[in-house]
């Protein structure tokens, strides 16, 4: 039997009282570890990515971290975050120094504080991208430079920065557009919940009972949404999900982690499938989402994720811009207009 939804995944309210400890309120630096770190700057650093990648593309570079260095500690395997984090970094002057599980002595008796201490003390910055949101947020008390999430079990916060950018690429604004998440409630749906919420959207979460986000998450993102003119719906039938949305959204059914829960989530997730058939529900001119790796004919058919509609692609190399902006924000924020 599946576990509630908040037997599963990690206390929304719980991690951001740990994400907000004295210990961090003390301090003067600035971390990106979840949407709502951006505040009212998240259409400032929309702003700057489209700006970097409109400068780069035109053959301007823009060295603006020249002498900084990053160290980018990953948990768990990546394709897009580093590569886009690295070259990033790069375009941008800085340096980037990659330790993976097996390179560092975290995890293998050196405490989070004394690898957040130490490692304070070499760069200007760290990236992590880990398992567990309780690690992330004693990295971020512990270091006495900026931390960016790279992923963790709670948010996903950069590739949500990269998927606004893409939305507004294409359709030209944020506010008031309708935005469709289907599948899990898993780190990207509460990204998105608050990310989208931000942006004054009107967001629809179709996702099984039994897989639902965190209800403290659900509950955030509702009272942004009304702070910022959007709305909120929560639902589990896909049949009536799709109509007359602008943007869909889904994610793999079985992340990192849940491969032994496979068969029972592949279950569970019947009729959650984005198909074309779905797609022609959607409003005119609806554009398609996935974070990739995409798994093609469970949680979407190729037919989707490489036709007309999908933007995945733009989606993917956007992470770079979305993080190169989130860097200079947190480490050079005069730089931004």
């Amino acid at each position: 039997m599946t576990p509630p939804a908040a037997l599963r995944k990690p206390s929304y309210d719980a991690m951001a009282a740990n994400a907000r400890a004295p210990e961090r309120a003390a301090s003067a630096k600035r971390d990106l570890l979840g949407m709502r770190d951006l505040g009212a700057d998240l259409p400032r650093v929309l702003a700057f990515a489209k700006h970097l990648k409109g400068e780069f593309k035109a053959g301007r570079p823009l060295p603006l971290l020249a002498g900084k260095s990053a160290i980018m500690i990953f948990e768990k395997a990546s394709t897009r975050t580093r590569v886009s984090f690295e070259v990033g970094l790069n375009k941008l002057g800085a340096s980037a120094t990659f330790l993976s599980a097996r390179d560092i002595q975290m995890g293998r008796g050196e405490s989070i504080e004394d690898t957040a201490l130490v490692l304070s003390r070499y760069a200007d910055l760290l990236i992590y991208r880990a398992y567990r949101n309780e690690d992330m947020a004693e990295l971020s008390r512990r270091a006495t430079i900026p931390v960016i999430n790279a992923l963790d079990d709670l948010e996903h916060p950069c590739q949500i920065l990269a998927d606004l950018q893409t939305v507004e690429e294409h359709k030209g604004r944020l506010a008031g557009l309708r935005f469709l998440y289907i599948g899990d409630g898993n780190n990207m749906c509460h990204s998105y919940l608050l990310g989208c919420a931000m942006a004054g959207m009107h967001v629809t979460i179709c996702a099984p009972e039994a897989y639902a986000p965190d209800a403290g998450m659900v509950a955030a993102a509702a009272r942004l949404a009304l702070e910022n003119g959007g709305s909120l719906t929560m639902t589990s039938d896909p049949d009536q999900a799709f109509k007359d949305q602008d943007v869909v959204a889904t994610d793999t059914w079985v992340s990192m982690g849940d491969e032994a829960e496979k068969e029972e989530r592949v279950q569970a997730f019947q009729g959650y499938t984005v198909t074309e058939e779905r797609m022609q529900e959607a409003a005119p001119g609806a554009i398609f989402l996935h974070c990739l790796p995409a798994y093609y004919g469970y949680e979407v058919t190729k037919e989707v994720a490489h036709g007309p509609r999908s933007v995945i692609f733009d989606e993917a190399e956007n992470r770079m811009w979305a993080q190169m902006a989130a860097m200079v924000w947190l480490l050079a924020p005069q730089q931004l207009p």
